[in-house]
């Protein structure tokens, strides 16, 4: 099937052509045609799969093809999304898609300063784009109406959930007209997810491209057991292969971004932050550089794990293992994204260990383990106080790291895997096979 295939309108063909698009995503060839059909939509796929296009392109076809009459453009389509990048992405999206359909859209977001996103709105808009935050406050101060209103996304509702706005969410609805369209998106569906898409949709249609929290078959992904206090070593090692361009790091907090950031400068790697705690300039142009390929490695927390969107970013690296399981999902979902090849790199050490078998339950695989390199799990007890499914501290030891690089092939390993130290070995659980460290490739393996 191609674009072309699926009934859209002259102007959006030519944006999607310069853009280079030409073959629909699968969630975008389901959903698109139910959307043009003015149904209500209950929509599930990992993250990578092409959801902003399935939503932003059939809007501007059904907005293009009614175009508002009134003067002041009041606002017909809102998109709500959890996080600034991901207001930012989808942004940029609708500007690409469409172009020449005389459209005009914006993005409103916490963390900056209101005065042009009050211009923008006050100049008139066709589609807004908001985190619920800021869109709740300038709708008290009066700059924002949802009376006009056609069509409203709900996009990462998961994510929402996760972040506490579904009472932000739910304020929202009590705002919104009636007779209006609904677009549900999100990547799994708990029981909570459910419920409230029953309380936004009307006999909606529903399209689930993938199983609910799959990883992507394009990703390889490999797990290194080693102790906490190694795992910067680790880093600096795997990151001695050249092939290894550009990476996104992971870690579960702020303060260990941080400290990941400057321990990488010591190592002469140059590395930028990107949190909750970075400014709005400061993260966007951190993820600007890391496109552009003037910063090597981007390290992320999870809130901004669905916001980052690189084209053929190859390489991602769980520094900590998510005590979430859904969220190692959409960690590696950053690579390997619409059909493209991606690795996946995840450190655990003792303490992780029931997180990562939360997460091979929820994946229904075993990850391989890369079972020799220079820094082996010599720990493999856990505290005898488990903190069970909290957030744990991060090291603070910062030993020196050796020189060379990782690959070799995989074998299956389960959640306790098998380590290997000078021509000794210690295992905690059953594996099969070696995984040498040595070599010039990390991501060679079978």
């Amino acid at each position: 099937m191609l674009f072309q295939d699926l009934k859209l309108i002259d102007p959006i063909l030519k944006a999607l052509s310069e853009e280079g698009y030409t073959t629909p995503t699968p969630i975008q060839s389901q959903a698109i045609p139910y959307v043009l059909q003015g149904k209500d939509l209950l929509g599930c796929a990992q993250t990578g799969t092409g959801k902003t296009a399935a939503f932003s392109i059939p809007i501007l076809q059904l907005l293009s093809v009614k175009k508002s009459t009134d003067r002041k453009r009041p606002i017909r389509s809102l998109i709500v999304t959890p996080t600034r990048e991901l207001a930012i992405q989808i942004g940029e999206s609708l500007q690409a898609y469409g172009k020449y359909t005389g459209l005009t859209s914006t993005v409103i977001f916490g963390g900056v300063n209101q005065s042009r996103q009050v211009t923008a709105l006050q100049n008139g808009i066709d589609v807004l784009v908001a985190t619920p935050g800021r869109l709740l406050d300038l709708m008290n101060q009066g700059f924002i109406s949802l009376r006009h209103i056609e069509i409203f996304v709900l996009d990462e509702a998961d994510r929402m959930l996760d972040m506490g706005f579904v009472h932000d969410v739910r304020r929202l609805l009590l705002a919104l007209p009636a007779k209006r369209q609904s677009l549900f998106f999100s990547a799994t569906m708990p029981p909570e997810i459910v419920k409230l898409a029953d309380n936004i949709l009307v006999n909606p249609s529903k399209v689930e491209v993938t199983p609910v929290s799959s990883t992507a078959d394009t990703i390889k992904q490999f797990m290194y057991f080693v102790d906490r206090g190694n795992k910067n070593n680790l880093l600096v090692e795997v990151l001695q292969d050249p092939k290894i361009k550009t990476c996104l790091v992971f870690t579960r907090t702020k303060h260990v971004a941080d400290k990941v950031v400057k321990m990488l400068a010591e190592h002469k790697i140059k590395a930028e932050a990107i949190h909750g705690n970075k400014s709005q300039n400061a993260r966007q142009n951190a993820l600007t550089n890391f496109k552009a390929q003037t910063t090597r490695i981007l390290v992320a927390t999870d809130i901004a794990a669905r916001g980052i969107d690189v084209d053929n970013l190859e390489f991602v690296i769980n520094y900590e293992i998510p005590n979430i399981p859904e969220t190692y999902v959409h960690r590696i979902g950053r690579t390997g994204r619409a059909g493209a090849k991606g690795t996946a790199f995840s450190f655990c050490d003792a303490e992780e260990k029931a997180y990562l078998k939360d997460i091979e339950k929820l994946i229904s695989k075993k990850i391989p383990v890369i079972d020799e390199h220079p820094y082996p799990l010599m720990d493999h007890n856990p505290p005898k106080t488990p903190q069970g499914r909290q957030q744990r501290p991060a090291s603070s030891s910062r030993p020196k790291a050796a020189s060379g690089a990782n690959s070799g092939s995989s074998r299956a390993g389960n959640a306790g895997g098998s380590q290997r130290s000078s021509g000794s070995s210690s295992r905690s659980g059953s594996s099969t096979g070696k995984k040498k460290w040595y070599g010039k490739s990390g991501s060679n393996t079978k």
